[in-house]
């Protein structure tokens, strides 16, 4: 037997409150205000400038050395001109540092282990790699290490 959208059954009273009764939900939100920060432009990262393959070129959005940009070699001069007035216009909604990237705040997604005042933590032995890997596995944690996404803990029991 189906269904038509005719003949579902009425929801009670109650579930009706939830969709049409915004100012109920409006009570329950939590409201925050925006932080105000410092952008990185206002103090432009130091950069280093590296080698680009053949069809890219570098841009400065503002003085000789600050605030790069990559675009194309193949562009025109009116192209250029405009990619890079646009740019200049909205450098502000560029991520210059990881510290830009608006998201999630850290509190929210940084993990803690939680345990028990009579358990004492135990150091795991250190687990073999494959030789053939351990470079890029070596080159990959420096790299999180450079751009802060990860940081050693020294004082940890563990």
């Amino acid at each position: 037997m189906a269904i038509t959208m005719f003949e579902l059954p009425r929801l009670p009273d109650h579930h009706y409150c939830i969709f049409y009764n915004l100012p109920q939900v409006q009570k329950e939100l939590k409201f925050c205000k925006a932080k105000t920060k410092k952008y990185s432009i206002d103090e432009p990262p130091e950069v280093e400038l590296k080698d680009l393959p053949l069809h890219l070129e570098y841009a400065l959005l503002e003085g000789d050395d600050k605030l790069p940009v990559i675009i194309a070699k193949d562009l025109s001069v009116e192209e250029k001109t405009a990619l890079i007035t646009v740019l200049k216009l909205h450098k502000r909604v560029i991520a210059w540092k990881l510290s830009d990237i608006k998201g999630i705040d850290p509190e929210f997604y940084t993990h803690k282990i939680l345990m028990e005042e009579d358990f004492k933590p135990t150091v795991q032995h250190q687990r073999r790699v494959n030789p053939k890997i351990h470079n890029v596995i070596k080159n990959e944690v420096l790299k999180l290490l450079d751009a802060g996404l990860i940081y050693p803990i020294f004082d940890s029991l563990w």
